[in-house]
């Protein structure tokens, strides 16, 4: 009886060593230690802390963090006059317990506008931009020196095209909107990294060619913008020549270049929601490889032509297929992120890791 409980507790024992050893061995060889830049994921905070399995994995592949919803105006100030920190105070302290970056997303964006603001911005147009000014030094100032950096405007132009896109801000106040939201976050901070941040950049050379022309803009008046956010929410039909190319022109500008809210889907949409169109109803191991290289070859095209002092990092928008916003919001199943339902790690995972290990 006496062996059987020393057996028992050495089995115990052992097993106890070979869980701490596998545990050490994944930190070891997670994203972010095979890194020369930050490896960022956006998430909820609500998701996070309900998920110690979520957490373990979040921590042992990333040392950035973005909060996929809370940081956004609709959720800070949701009546005049009344701030809700509280959320933001929660991922700040996810990322500072975990030696984690943590990045703003976003100051300014149409669709996290809240309603109150619109309809007294159409009522009072003199009011906006008073309450920009207020809204943003409140903001930054609160977290100056804690929040590394900020989406400060976000999808200024239409979907396609290098048109303005008509939200209450370029109604209101004009083009001009962009470059006061920079200046006002700049003298809340001066020492936060300032991007503007939209979709389709990657592929769409109108809008490439337009977005580029607004930072030559803001650049000749000494406005401080120091990057470029590409969402990079791709399909796997996007040619990766198409994408280098754009890399490319981005890279000239001298900019900080973030990669800023990753996944690669198979299916397709027409940019709104509800808009998705199923073509692909299940994963095949074939899909799983060619995603995994479309992943590998996204990484090794950014290491390799934007210069390392440009390189902000990569944020993958979720890190999970069960917390994907893609199927929600556009009405469809698909699978692109890099760790499956169950969070095992697809093949997806391994061609990032892949990507940042090959020498160049």
């Amino acid at each position: 009886m006496l062996f059987n409980k020393i057996l028992k507790i050495t089995c115990v024992t052992l097993l106890l060593l070979v869980m701490h050893a596998c545990n050490k061995k994944q930190k070891e060889n997670g994203l972010k230690a095979n890194a020369e830049f930050p490896i960022g994921t956006a998430i909820k905070i609500e998701t996070l802390n309900a998920d110690f399995e979520l957490q373990d994995l979040q921590k042992s592949n990333f040392n950035s963090i973005t909060s996929a919803s809370d940081m956004k105006m609709n959720r800070i100030i949701e009546s005049e006059g009344v701030y809700n920190w509280s959320r933001i105070d929660g991922i700040l302290n996810y990322a500072q317990n975990n030696n984690q970056r943590l990045f703003g997303h976003n100051l300014i964006w149409h669709s996290s506008t809240p309603k109150w603001v619109e309809e007294k911005a159409l009522k009072d147009t003199l009011w906006l931009a008073g309450f920009m000014k207020d809204y943003i030094t409140t903001y930054v100032g609160r977290y100056k020196g804690k929040v590394a950096g900020w989406d400060v405007v976000n999808e200024a132009f239409e979907s396609a095209g290098g048109a303005m896109r008509e939200t209450i801000w370029y109604s209101v106040m004009g083009k001009d909107y962009i470059a006061k939201a920079f200046t006002y976050a700049h003298e809340a901070d001066p020492n936060a990294v300032l991007f503007y941040n939209d979709f389709n950049i990657e592929r769409d050379t109108l809008k490439l060619n337009a977005t580029l022309k607004l930072i030559e803009d803001l650049r000749e008046k000494n406005i401080p913008i120091h990057g470029l956010g590409f969402q990079m929410h791709i399909r796997m039909d996007i040619p990766d020549e198409v994408i280098a190319n754009a890399l490319k022109k981005a890279a000239d500008t001298g900019l900080k270049i973030h990669l800023s809210e990753v996944d690669i889907i198979f299916n397709t949409h027409n940019d709104t929601q509800y808009g998705g169109e199923q073509i692909y109803t299940e994963l095949t191991d074939d899909m799983k490889k060619a995603q995994a290289e479309k992943y590998k070859n996204l990484v090794i095209m950014y290491r390799s032509i934007v210069p390392k002092a440009q390189q902000y990092g990569i944020t993958f928008w979720d890190f999970t297929d069960r917390d994907s916003w893609i199927d929600g919001f556009f009405s469809i199943t698909d699978w692109p992120t890099i760790y499956d339902d169950n969070l095992q790690p697809k093949p997806a995972y391994f061609g990032v890791l892949e990507g940042l290990k090959e020498e160049l």
